[in-house]
């Protein structure tokens, strides 16, 4: 069974930065790709970036040049660092695993953004 968990949340003044890591555990094939999404009361869940096996990565328009996403294959984790936060980043942020015929969400983790 694949399992998501996701750390780093919490709570940031406008402008400050927060770092966002993800594990997977499981059985999985290596080619795949991870991600973050994010939910703002409200509002539908979003993408906010993306990185395949191979090292593609892809980014909302509204967090590029701020928020930054890596992983490390060798040990199935992603991370985001998210840089000049503002307060309208704050949202529930989950944890995504594409493979090919299925997917994973983890359980979401809070950040805040105060101005």
């Amino acid at each position: 069974q694949v399992q998501l968990v996701e750390s780093g949340g919490g709570l940031v003044q406008a402008g400050g930065s927060l770092r966002l890591s993800c594990a997977a555990s499981g059985t999985f094939l290596s080619n795949n790709a991870m991600g973050w999404y994010r939910q703002a009361p409200g509002k539908q869940r979003e993408l906010v970036a993306t990185i395949t096996s191979g090292g593609t990565t892809n980014y909302a328009d509204s967090v590029k040049e701020r928020f930054t996403i890596s992983r490390q294959n060798a040990k199935n984790t992603v991370n985001l660092q998210m840089n000049s936060l503002k307060p309208e980043d704050t949202a529930v942020y989950y944890c995504y695993l594409l493979l090919i015929g299925n997917s994973y969400w983890g359980q979401g983790t809070q950040v805040t953004v105060s101005s």
